[in-house]
C-alpha cells in the first residue's frame, strides 16, 4: 500500500478540483474514474477533513435537505417532491447514507431526532440511543485487576456494541409524521446498493486509513480487493446484501432487526468471548424514547435541542445563556471568542460530572437554573482565563457523583430537513467512531457505541460516576440537534453536526455566528472553528483562527491548534426563502425546490 502524507484537499489545488468534479459527478449520477493525484491525495485520520471546499450558501424557494452525501440529498428530495414530509425525507436519506457513507451511520447504530410540526407548532425529540445488553454490569470495561482496559482495545470487539435503535426511532417517528408508505422510502437505497455507486473520496481515504485487518471478513470482503487494498474512488461498489436487509426492513419494518435472520446475524456477529455481549432479547427488548426537549433563551430566540441520554441540548443551553448578557461584537474577535471558551469550561465541567441517562441517574435539572448559570457566569474574567474549571453544585444536586474520564469519537452524521409543508427534522446519527465496531453483518456495520461509557464506573474517590455501564442503560452522547425559535414561535433554523465530543462546539459556533455575528448558513458552517472542552483553547488549524491564538494566549490560554472536522448541515428560514449551509469540510450538499 502507497505511503499517503496528511494533507487534505484544500492543500492541493489539483486534488481539489478533482475532488470538486468527483462531487458534481456524484449530485449528476456520473461516476468519475480514479486518477493519479487522487490517489495520492492524504491519509486521512479517521473523521480527518476530506470535503471538497467552498459551497455558496443556498438559497431554496419551498423544501430543503442537507444531507452528507449528494445521492442521501438526492433521494430526500425525491421524497418530498412525490409529496412526503421531512419525516419520510429523512428516513429515505438516513438509508443511503448508510450505503455510501458506511463509516458514520447506518441500521446499525442510533441517533437522536428533533421533529418540528409546522401544523401543530410542536416540537418532539425521538431518542434512539443504543443500549447496553440486559447483562453488562460496570466491569464490562475493566481488566482482572480492576483497571480500565485502553479504548483501542475495546472498539473493535464485542464488548463495544450496543443493541442499535436507530430503526425503531424512525419507524416510531414514521408514524406519527409520514404520509407516504414505509416500504417507498426504502426504494432508492435498495436500488443503490444493487446497482452500485461511485467509491468517495471520503470513504477511500478512510479506508486506506483504517487498512482491512481492522474489519471483520465480511468487512474486508466488501471495502477491500483481494490485495487488501480499498476500493478506488469512483470505483462501482455493490452492495446486495445491504439491499436484501434494506427489503426486510421494508416489509417488516424494526421488527426485521430483532427477529429472523438478520438479529440473528447481529447476535452472532456482537459475540466476544467472556463477555455478556447483546441477545435476542435484547433486541427485541428495544424502546425508541420520545422525551421532552430542552430550550433555552438567546437573544430573543429560543434554542431547542436533545435532552439526556445526549449531553449535547443542555450543555449548548447551559453555555449560552451563560454569554446572554455578553456582548460577543458582530464579528469574530479575539474578546469574545475568549467569553465564549471560558463559558464553554463551565459548561463542560457539569456536563462531565453530571450529565448521564437520566433514566438511571438523577441528572440535575438545576443544572439549566438561570440564578445557577448567573453564578457560574460570574466567575467568567474577561480579562484572563479561569484555567481548568470545576463543576458547580446545582440547587437540586442529591449525591455527588464520580469524576468522568469517558472518551467519545466522532463518527456521525447530521441530516436537517424542511418540507414545502413547514416541517422540519434534525437528525444527529452515528454508529460511533469511523466504520463503528469495524464489525459487518448483513451488509452494514454494527457500532461501538458502548465504548462512550465511562470506562471505570468509579472514581479515585470511590464515588460512582454517572455515565458508568449499566444493563438496559444508554450511554452519555454529545450530539445536538438543534433548532431554533424566533420570539413568535417560529422556526428560524435546523441544524446539528457530528464530531464526537467536539459537536458541542460546532453547534455553539454557528449558533453565535449567526445570530450574533449576522452570517448566513454557509458562512457559519465555514468558520474556523473554536472552543474548548475544559481543556486547552482549540483553535482549528488555518489562516482565518491565526489572528486570535496570540491574543488568547496572552489571555493565559493554551492554545492548541488540531485539524477539527466538523459536519455542520444548518437551514435557514427566513420570510421568502431557504438558505442551506453545508459544510465544506465533508462532502455534503443543500439541495431543494
Amino acid at each position: 500500500m502507497s505511503q499517503k502524507t496528511s494533507a487534505v484537499y484544500a492543500r492541493n489545488p489539483l486534488t481539489f478540483i478533482l475532488g470538486a468534479l468527483f462531487l458534481v459527478g456524484l449530485t449528476l449520477g456520473i461516476h468519475v474514474p480514479a486518477t493519479g493525484a487522487l490517489a495520492q491525495a492524504s491519509r486521512a485520520a479517521p473523521e480527518a477533513a476530506t470535503g471538497a471546499g467552498d459551497r455558496p450558501a443556498a438559497p431554496i424557494r419551498t423544501q430543503m435537505v442537507v444531507a452528507a452525501h449528494p445521492l442521501a440529498a438526492r433521494a430526500a428530495r425525491q421524497m418530498l417532491r412525490d409529496g412526503g414530509t421531512a419525516m419520510d425525507a429523512l428516513v429515505a436519506a438516513q438509508m443511503v447514507l448508510n450505503l455510501v457513507e458506511p463509516q458514520s451511520s447506518g441500521i446499525g447504530g442510533g441517533g437522536f431526532l428533533l421533529y418540528w410540526d409546522a401544523a401543530e407548532k410542536r416540537l418532539a425529540t425521538y431518542d434512539g440511543r443504543e443500549t447496553a445488553p440486559a447483562a453488562a454490569g460496570p466491569d464490562r470495561f475493566l481488566r482482572n485487576d480492576g483497571t480500565p482496559i485502553r479504548w483501542p482495545d475495546a472498539v473493535g470487539t464485542g464488548r463495544s456494541i450496543g443493541v442499535p435503535g436507530i430503526v425503531p426511532m424512525l419507524e416510531l417517528a414514521h408514524q406519527v409524521h409520514g404520509d407516504l408508505a414505509w416500504d417507498k422510502l426504502f426504494a432508492p437505497a435498495i436500488k443503490l446498493a444493487a446497482e452500485g455507486f461511485g467509491v468517495s473520496p471520503r470513504l477511500n481515504l478512510l479506508l486506506t486509513a483504517m487498512g482491512a485487518d481492522a474489519f471483520n471478513e465480511e468487512g474486508r470482503d466488501y471495502f477491500f480487493d483481494d490485495d487488501g487494498e480499498p476500493h478506488a474512488l469512483g470505483e462501482v461498489l455493490r452492495n446486495p446484501a445491504l439491499a436484501i436487509s434494506f427489503k426486510q426492513i421494508a416489509e417488516f419494518g424494526a421488527a426485521a432487526l430483532s427477529h429472523g435472520p438478520i438479529a440473528k446475524g447481529i447476535v452472532t456477529a456482537a459475540r466476544e468471548p467472556g463477555v455478556a455481549t447483546l441477545t435476542l432479547d435484547d433486541l427485541r427488548d428495544y424502546t425508541a424514547i420520545v422525551r421532552p426537549p430542552v430550550c433555552a433563551p438567546y437573544r430573543g430566540f429560543s434554542i431547542c435541542g436533545m435532552g439526556p441520554p445526549s449531553s449535547g441540548g443542555m450543555t449548548v443551553a447551559s453555555t449560552l445563556t451563560m454569554l446572554a448578557d455578553r456582548d460577543l461584537g458582530d464579528a469574530p474577535n479575539a474578546a469574545a471568542l475568549h467569553l465564549i471558551l471560558e463559558a464553554e469550561k463551565l459548561a463542560y465541567a457539569d456536563r462531565n460530572r453530571y450529565m448521564a441517562d437520566s433514566d438511571y441517574v438523577a441528572v440535575p435539572a438545576g443544572l439549566l437554573d438561570p440564578e445557577y448559570l448567573a453564578g457560574r457566569a460570574g466567575t467568567i474574567d474577561s480579562g484572563q482565563t479561569m484555567g481548568r474549571a470545576e463543576p458547580g453544585i446545582p440547587p437540586d444536586l442529591g449525591m455527588m457523583p464520580g469524576n468522568d474520564v469517558s472518551s467519545e469519537n466522532a463518527g456521525t452524521s447530521q441530516i436537517s430537513i424542511v418540507d414545502r409543508f413547514g416541517n422540519a427534522a434534525s437528525l444527529t446519527t452515528t454508529i460511533e467512531s469511523a466504520f463503528g465496531s469495524r464489525r459487518m453483518v448483513a451488509g452494514f456495520l454494527l457500532n461501538n457505541e458502548l465504548t462512550d461509557f465511562s470506562f471505570a464506573p468509579v472514581d479515585d474517590l470511590g464515588r460512582p460516576v454517572a455515565n458508568r455501564v449499566e444493563g438496559g442503560k444508554r450511554p452519555r452522547s454529545s450530539m445536538a440537534p438543534t433548532m431554533v425559535f424566533d420570539a413568535g414561535g417560529d422556526l428560524w433554523a435546523v441544524l446539528g453536526s457530528p464530531g464526537g465530543s467536539r459537536i458541542i462546539l460546532y453547534v455553539v459556533k454557528a449558533l453565535v455566528a449567526m445570530i450574533d455575528w449576522g452570517m448566513d448558513p454557509q458562512e457559519a458552517a465555514a468558520l474556523g472553528i473554536f472552543g474548548s472542552r475544559n481543556g486547552p483553547a482549540e483553535l482549528e488549524r488555518g489562516a482565518d483562527m491565526d489572528a486570535f491564538a496570540a491574543d488568547l494566549a496572552a489571555l493565559g490560554h493554551e492554545v492548541a491548534r488540531p485539524s477539527m472536522t466538523s459536519g455542520l448541515h444548518i437551514i435557514r428560514v427566513t420570510p421568502d426563502t431557504l438558505l442551506g449551509g453545508a459544510d465544506p469540510r465533508r462532502e455534503g450538499i443543500a439541495i431543494g425546490d
